[in-house]
């Protein structure tokens, strides 16, 4: 079906890697305009040049750390100084580092933890909120974790995903008068799909085992009633529909677990 986003204006953060790169294709698939937000400009200029190529009406990118002050200004700038506006945010930027919480004592982790997965949430949010007003409303989804439920070495990551979930839902409620609407994602396990899905810098790019072995991936199946892998074109899917003002006119402060049924919030 036509999901209305032919030419839409679109900012998706981390989206160079991995979801984010498959949100990125799936948005250009649909013929949308895109802002690539991320910290690697070698991996974002690839992407790029990926998705004109699969059907963008054009893609440009915003290269910096969103933690950094006036950096998700900078990210929807570019939108509204090149197309006049902006339609859609997807906030997937996100960081992961996972370990028991009886022997997480690292602190500083602890801050980047929450500074890249809720204060950048926070800004990004906030330098969306003007634009889409401007624009007469539009589709914020936030990519979040499964890990938000609550999930084994993943307490502090948790928690910072958990608040976003609140975040999201609060702007569904304090600007759905304004046509904005705001869900959530939760995502399983996602495991790059080649070399090229991913930046020098990525987590995943000493490969998957330094980050989820066999014997885990094994693990987590069982419980997952499909009995199969989540792909980052899976989440992307419901990235792309969520988004659409046709398809989803009427969901906001929705969440929805894109995980084989590994979790049923």
């Amino acid at each position: 079906m036509d999901l209305g986003l032919a030419s839409a204006r679109v900012v998706v953060t981390g989206g160079a890697s991995n979801i984010g790169r498959a949100i990125v294709h799936g948005f250009a698939r649909e013929g949308a305009r895109l802002v690539i937000a991320d910290l690697d400009a070698t991996q974002a200029e690839r992407v790029r040049r990926e998705a004109l190529d699969l059907g963008a009406a054009d893609v440009a990118t915003s290269i910096g750390d969103l933690v950094d002050p006036g950096s998700a200004d900078a990210a929807v700038a570019r939108s509204v100084e090149a197309w006049g506006g902006l339609d859609v945010v997807v906030n997937n930027a996100g960081w992961s580092q996972g370990e028991f919480l009886a022997k997480d004592d690292d602190r500083e982790r602890w801050r980047r933890l929450i500074d890249v997965n809720l204060v950048a949430l926070v800004e990004m949010t906030r330098a969306a909120i003007p634009a889409l007003r401007a624009s007469g409303g539009g589709s914020m989804t936030l990519i979040s974790s499964e890990a938000a439920f609550g999930q084994i070495r993943q307490g502090v990551y948790g928690a910072t995903k958990a608040a976003g979930i609140a975040l999201a839902r609060t702007v569904a409620r304090e600007h759905g008068r304004h046509g904005i609407r705001s869900n959530i994602v939760c995502p399983g396990l996602v495991v790059p799909d080649g070399a090229d899905a991913v930046g020098a810098d990525s987590l995943w790019a000493g490969g998957t085992d330094a980050i989820f072995t066999e014997a885990q991936s094994e693990y987590l199946l069982k419980d997952t009633p499909l009995n199969r892998m989540t792909t980052a074109d899976d989440v992307a899917h419901a990235a792309v529909w969520l988004s659409s003002p046709l398809a989803a006119r009427q969901v906001t402060g929705q969440l929805f677990s894109v995980s084989g049924g590994y979790t049923m919030p």
